[in-house]
């Protein structure tokens, strides 16, 4: 259980500083990240909602207790991963920008099945016999 708790705060850190340091740069609208959205077709009011959403996912998965918002908020910045993966293949960027994508979307399941790995040890263990039948 300690080398799972371990690899699943290693692979949680290193997933919220990935989507932390994207977030930054969306939420103060910085000029890289408005030309990028530009680039994609987008429009850039959506970049400080973005932002602040990832953030919200972030402190989401990060904070103990909620499990249905935590469920949410992966599913939330799965999503995001996915929606600027395809943002970058339809406008024909090439294969290499890929790689940061899978490696998100590795981070992002390596954490998500750690979580309830974790949950499930955590009820089992917690289980006491009553002896009733």
């Amino acid at each position: 259980m300690k080398s799972m708790n371990l690899t699943y705060w290693i692979i949680t850190g290193l997933l919220s500083a990935l989507m932390l340091l994207g977030s930054v740069p969306d939420l103060l609208m910085n000029p890289d990240a408005v030309a990028l959205f530009a680039q994609l077709g987008y429009p850039a009011y959506l970049l400080p909602f973005l932002g602040a959403a990832k953030i919200a996912g972030v402190a989401a998965i990060l904070i103990p207790g909620f499990p249905r918002i935590k469920e949410w908020a992966y599913a939330g910045l799965t999503f995001d991963l996915a929606g600027a993966m395809y943002s970058t293949i339809s406008v024909g960027d090439p294969a290499g920008g890929w790689l940061l994508f899978l490696i998100g979307f590795a981070l992002i399941a390596g954490s998500y099945i750690l979580h309830h790995r974790r949950q499930k040890a955590s009820t089992s263990g917690s289980a006491k016999y009553t002896g009733a039948f």
